[in-house]
């Protein structure tokens, strides 16, 4: 197996980077029932090289720029195969002490190099969790402020709760709500637009929650984002965080994205105002060099955490819990069960150190700004939103300046990009407009990637223009 994982990275660059099979196409390539019969291994993998390869899109091709990246890298195969090998069901800390713990000093060592206040720090009352996604990390957080408001101000409240974030907030905000039982007419999505670069604007935030106490509502939740999906746009924390606070608001600040780039002194100043906020997640799987999943979520007070979530039946109660001694993570989590996710990205951090990461990040962000350029230098296209890290916003100019068409332009650029399988991009819409996104973060892409996508947008563009024009 490790061989033949090794030959697919070998030849990862021969593959059409965005799958292009058809709905339904592997149910007419495998047996209707499970063999009664064992067979071979080396079967099996001529059935994945045959029959499921083809149907697999390949986010660790240098050719991926789509969505953000998912990172993986040797040091995460490494943590995820003893992972593996060990098996351990880790939900409290007797189940294995190393699990807890281990878990416990990672997630404050990153802490550090990221320089989130101490009071995320498992030394106090706070502390670092590995979830699944960072949609599990916002709905633990909203499951815990929403408890944490209604024992003040009664259970019957619910109907009252508002949520708020802006429109550029990941839909996972809404996953949450639903689950967490908040009104759907309370989810407050704000409107943002070009003039704050797509951040959310405290003028707006401010007269949204002074309506809605005038109605007799509840503000509890605030959402703020550093490095949105749509563009990397980055809510103002510092002046959100003061408005959470007089309001008594739970702020939750979302960083999947561009939490890693924080360890590089530069960009670590655009989470400044995290001091202020309640609880921060970022994405290790994103843009670490951690294979998915390690969505890391840290949090002040983690006992709200453990009063929303825990159970504590008859067959889990133990002397450490029970003595509370120890930090049991299936009391900051949905599932009972979880894996000993923290060894890869203990093996990530000891495997390359710091400044081999800083070196990784800054590499991709200097290949975006190469791509920008690019683009920059064609006046057919245009940069939509500022660069901020290693995600281009771009677009076709329509002929004629004729807007009308502009959409379906980009839309079809998209389409022929994508089906020609040497590159696979994906887009936005932003005030609109249908954006083109470029996402540099794949760990093999080098700038010849970079060099020769932009080539196969620009034959793609021509192309069309030319059937534009006839």
């Amino acid at each position: 197996m490790v061989d033949f994982i090794a030959d697919y990275y070998k030849t990862i660059e021969d593959f059409p980077v965005l799958s292009q099979v058809q709905p339904g196409y592997l149910r007419e390539l495998l047996p209707d029932s499970a063999p009664t019969q064992p067979e071979s291994l080396q079967h099996i993998l001529d059935d994945i090289q045959a029959k499921i390869l083809p149907g697999v899109t390949h986010w660790q091709s240098p050719n991926f720029f789509a969505y953000y990246p998912s990172n993986s890298s040797i040091a995460g195969f490494l943590g995820e195969m003893l992972s593996a090998g060990l098996n351990i069901v880790g939900f409290s800390w007797v189940t294995s002490p190393a699990a807890t713990e281990l878990e416990m000093i990672v997630l404050d060592w990153l802490a550090k190099l990221i320089k989130l206040p101490d009071e995320f720090l498992s030394a106090g009352q706070g502390g670092g969790v590995i979830q699944g996604t960072a949609s599990e990390a916002i709905l633990v957080v909203m499951l815990a402020a929403r408890d944490k408001i209604l024992r003040r101000v009664g259970k019957t409240a619910l109907e009252k709760l508002v949520v708020y974030a802006s429109d550029q907030t990941h839909s996972a905000l809404q996953k949450a709500c639903q689950i967490a039982g908040i009104h759907p007419e309370n989810c407050r999505i704000l409107n943002t637009d070009s003039t704050t670069n797509y951040g959310l604007s405290p003028s707006v935030l401010n007269e949204a929650i002074s309506n809605d106490i005038t109605s007799g509502l509840i503000p509890f939740f605030l959402c703020g984002t550093v490095g949105t999906t749509s563009s990397t746009a980055i809510d103002p924390l510092g002046e959100l965080g003061k408005i959470a606070k007089n309001n008594e608001m739970w702020f939750h600040v979302d960083a999947a994205y561009a939490g890693s780039a924080c360890i590089c002194p530069e960009y670590r100043r655009y989470i400044d105002g995290v001091e202020k906020a309640d609880s921060f997640n970022m994405n290790a799987h994103k843009w670490f060099l951690t294979n998915f999943d390690c969505s890391v979520l840290w949090i002040k007070d983690r006992n709200a955490l453990v009063q929303s979530l825990s159970t504590n039946p008859e067959f889990l109660k133990n002397k450490a819990s029970q003595a509370n001694m120890v930090v049991d993570y299936k009391d900051w989590q949905v599932p009972l069960g979880r894996r000993f996710r923290s060894l890869k990205l203990w093996m990530v951090l000891r495997l390359y150190g710091l400044e081999n990461l800083q070196s990784y990040i800054r590499n991709h962000i200097n290949l975006a700004k190469h791509f920008e350029e690019l683009v920059a230098q064609d006046p057919r296209f245009e940069i939509v939103t500022p660069r901020l890290y290693s995600l281009v916003c771009f677009r076709l100019l329509p002929p004629h300046g004729n807007e009308a068409c502009a959409s379906k332009l980009n839309h079809d650029l998209l389409d022929a990009v994508n089906s020609t399988g040497k590159i696979y991009i994906s887009h936005t819409v932003l005030s609109g407009a249908y954006i083109l996104r470029f996402a540099v973060g794949a760990p093999l892409t080098e700038e010849k990637h970079v060099t020769a996508a932009w080539k196969v947008l620009q034959d793609e563009a021509s192309a069309l223009l030319a059937t534009c024009l006839e």
